[in-house]
């Protein structure tokens, strides 16, 4: 079942459009990574899937229900953690839910009970009577989450929710979204940090300038976009020369020579040969072991450095905003 579906929707702000056409389907359970530069598109969508903007064509919807002219029914499905959260001076944690529960009608005890739940699973317990403003940027990010599973949303929509997050921060609010994932929900989640998506997320879409240029599986994407290799040698001496050969191997479109780490790829610390290899312009990139043995060179190590989310971000997308 789509949970989530945009059929053209297209938003523009007087010359300017945000959003031109865009469709696109989240599964119901689905985790969908919303990926794209700044100024693509990605707010925009949020913002309209949150009721917050009206389309300017098109139609977006919720549940089988239209955005613009079903929103009083569509809000109680959503959640929207926006990039950054605000919140009335002096007011603490339990008063800050507590607030948003009474906005959701829920009341007496059961509210009192709801707030204590969604303060336990973000872990902020012990911070219930800490002064909002006074919390850290990832406990803010945390209590944005806890705000909006106070009513229990079937569709979770966070924009850059690890946004400004330290190392720490970013994994307690990566293990967060893999719980409520756990849960069912529905979840779309902007982000620029591509490694993390590629943990949670099952869907992503990659829009650029305001068009969708993708939609699919983790693994649809990296197959699209393996249009080369990118490959790692390592040569027991002559490295100059080694590179000099493979320049002139069809398919090698680049050859350089960097420092090792040591520890990559079985690499030691020293030099280590990168050669770019699209199969398109002819050869085979497993020959190149064989083409370095027969002019007299030991390979010491020779591996394709893997296709992952931000590779295929960057050679599906051109950089490109409104």
């Amino acid at each position: 079942m789509a949970m989530i579906e945009t059929i053209n929707l297209t938003k523009r702000y007087g010359d300017l459009t945000a959003l031109n056409a865009l469709n696109l389907t989240i599964n119901e359970g689905d985790c969908f990574g919303f990926i794209g530069p700044n100024g693509a598109g990605k707010t925009t969508t949020i913002k309209v899937l949150a009721t917050l903007l009206k389309p300017s064509s098109g139609q977006a919807q919720v549940a089988g229900m239209t955005i613009g002219y079903q929103n009083r029914q569509i809000r109680p499905l959503i959640g929207y953690v926006p990039d950054f959260m605000g919140a009335y001076q002096d007011m603490v944690v339990h008063e800050y839910l507590e607030f948003f529960a009474a906005a959701y009608n829920i009341n007496g005890s059961q509210r009192k009970k709801v707030v204590n739940d969604v303060l336990e699973l973000t872990d902020l317990t012990y911070k219930q009577t800490a002064e909002v403003n006074s919390l850290s940027r990832g406990m803010q990010q945390r209590l944005s989450i806890a705000r909006v599973l106070l009513h229990d949303p079937k569709v979770l929509l966070m924009d850059e929710p690890a946004s400004g997050l330290d190392p720490r921060a970013r994994i307690e609010i990566r293990e967060l979204l893999k719980e409520l994932k756990k849960m069912g929900k529905t979840i779309l989640i902007s982000s620029h940090i591509l490694h993390e998506l590629a943990e949670l997320c099952n869907t992503v879409g990659i829009i650029e300038k305001g068009e969708l240029l993708f939609n699919g599986s983790v693994d649809e994407i990296l197959k699209r976009a393996k249009v080369g290799h990118v490959v790692h040698i390592g040569v027991a001496e002559r490295i100059e020369a080694a590179t000099k050969i493979l320049e002139t191997m069809p398919g090698v479109e680049k050859v350089g020579i960097v420092q090792g780490d040591g520890t990559a790829l079985g690499g030691g610390s020293g030099q280590v040969i990168h050669a770019h290899y699209d199969d398109r312009l002819g050869g085979n990139f497993t020959d190149i072991p064989n083409v370095l043995i027969n002019n007299g060179f030991r390979v010491t190590h020779f591996q394709e450095e893997p296709v992952n989310l931000e590779t295929a971000f960057m050679r599906l997308t051109k950089g490109l905003v409104q």
